[in-house]
């Protein structure tokens, strides 16, 4: 059996990391002439782990280990016979685990991980890294709830982890124009924003899948994947993407690209906190006059709105809208009708609207940005719709990478454009539109014995209570059950 490292030569070795440029002044010869041209000491190599090594966790660990430049000691997955194989093939090197609490309390050594697997693992698997004084990278939405989302920024402080969400346009430098024409003034007040969406892109809307745990694929550990959700057998058709539409796993389509969308209007105008929230949802009819009623699954389309209060940069209340099943808001008089709005096809889209103008930008993940300012008087601003990348998603894992190897509170950390001072927050904002929507389909049984809606208002929101004041039975929502292992 390997002998493990004690505890105390682990810390002694981050801490030299940290210290890597200080220590590198004691080499008598250049370390380019003792390794060649982009060596890199073994003692200033991060070594990373990856919780979720396929889908987008393959790109994830990819771009963290910067090119062979970070050392990738392990992977985590519950199922290496998918697009984790790449990976492995990537990192050949790399132990292989399917318990991330296993690899996490086996390799001593990890310095950081990626965590890119399904949402409602998100949350667990962070806190159990974090306690453990391990920086984290975790994909977009950072949580499953507002709880988790709240309890893992404050952890980051109060531990001085080095963290960064997956919401890689954050770190897009065209934001600083939309962020240029915010600050100048020139909109005048801002007072609206509207979101939208075409996701959902999967199935979603209709009757959660009936088990089949003899379709279960054979290298998929079924167990591990529920993760903290209750136990049921194997059901087909969520794993591996399609868990996305039911609340147990997922969080719907603004769980998908509420953190890429609602991340620029959040940003640029400084918001804060909800003060309320209020929806409606798309109602499906398979038989006549009766709604199809699904409450285990997210609906097919939503309309939601919040209301912000005046910050520094916004100066005024902000009233935002969220539209998801491709409703789109109507066409601005002062864009031109053969103009799209927000991104290719007005698919998805920004507009943050103002007195005297309006900005339109794309969602805010890999894809163009298309930043535009439309003024009232005629004047545009156009941003490039073919953006010049010079490294995989904006540096954003990179990023990551420098500020953990420079230290909690350095220049790069505090740098990081989605760390959890900033993605916290911006995630409760995100959950608080599936609040609404969870609590908009809430029936009970009334005194004629008919089950009828009776949380269909506008919901009061004391964000730093995390509290829905004015109807008890939405706050089950803020927080969920956990399963033995994997509560938060």
């Amino acid at each position: 059996m390997k002998k493990e490292k004690p505890k105390k030569s682990v810390d002694s070795r981050r801490s030299f990391i940290k210290k890597g440029a200080m220590a590198s002044s004691i080499f008598f010869v250049p370390r380019h002439v003792l390794g060649g041209v982009g060596y890199t000491a073994p003692s200033d190599r991060l070594n990373i782990a990856a919780i979720g090594a396929g889908g987008k966790g393959a790109s994830d660990i990819r771009n963290a280990s910067v090119g062979g430049r970070e050392k990738v000691v392990a992977l985590c997955d519950v199922d290496f016979s998918g697009s984790a194989k790449k990976s492995v093939e990537l990192f050949p090197k790399a132990k292989l685990y399917a318990d991330f609490r296993e690899m996490l309390d086996k390799e001593k050594g990890i310095d950081a991980v990626t965590i890119s697997t399904p949402d409602h693992v998100h949350g667990p698997a962070a806190a159990y890294a974090m306690e453990r004084g391990i920086n984290v990278y975790v994909q977009k939405p950072m949580t499953h709830n507002i709880r988790e989302a709240r309890m893992l920024t404050e952890m980051a402080r109060s531990k001085k982890i080095v963290t960064q969400m997956g919401n890689q346009g954050g770190s897009n430098p065209l934001l600083g124009m939309v962020q240029k024409w915010v600050d100048s003034g020139d909109l005048g007040k801002i007072s609206k924003v509207q979101v939208w969406t075409n996701r959902p892109v999967w199935p979603q809307g209709g009757a959660f899948p009936k088990p089949d745990p003899s379709a279960k694929p054979k290298d998929l550990n079924w167990d591990l994947w529920l993760g903290p959700s209750e136990f049921k057998p194997y059901t087909p058709n969520l794993h591996p993407f399609g868990w996305r539409g039911w609340w147990e796993y997922g969080t719907g389509a603004l769980g998908d690209v509420g953190c890429h969308l609602i991340d620029i209007p959040f940003r640029t105008l400084g918001l804060k906190y909800p003060t309320d929230a209020e929806c409606s949802v798309g109602a499906v009819y398979t038989n006549m006059w009766n709604a199809d009623y699904h409450p285990e699954g997210c609906p097919a389309s939503s309309y939601i709105t919040l209301h912000f209060g005046a910050t520094e940069k916004s100066q005024s209340p902000i009233e935002m809208t969220w539209s998801d099943g491709g409703i789109r808001p109507a066409h601005p008089e002062i864009i031109p009708a053969d103009h799209e709005i927000g991104g290719h096809g007005s698919q998805n889209g920004v507009l943050i609207i103002g007195e005297k103008g309006i900005i339109s930008t794309n969602i805010n993940d890999s894809s163009p940005l298309m930043p535009k300012l439309y003024m009232n008087d005629g004047s545009t601003d156009f941003g490039p719709e073919v953006e010049p990348n010079d490294e995989p998603e904006y540096g954003h894992q990179r990023l990551w990478v420098d500020a953990c190897k420079a230290g909690f509170g350095s220049k790069e950390h505090l740098g990081l454009t989605s760390s959890f001072d900033y993605a916290g927050p911006m995630t409760e904002t995100v959950l608080m539109g599936n609040l609404a929507i969870r609590s908009y389909l809430l029936q009970r049984e009334n005194e004629k014995g008919k089950m009828e809606f009776f949380a269909r208002k506008k919901l009061l929101w004391d964000g730093e209570n995390m509290r829905i004041t004015n109807l008890e039975e939405a706050n089950q929502f803020v927080t969920r059950n956990y399963r033995p292992g994997f509560v938060v």
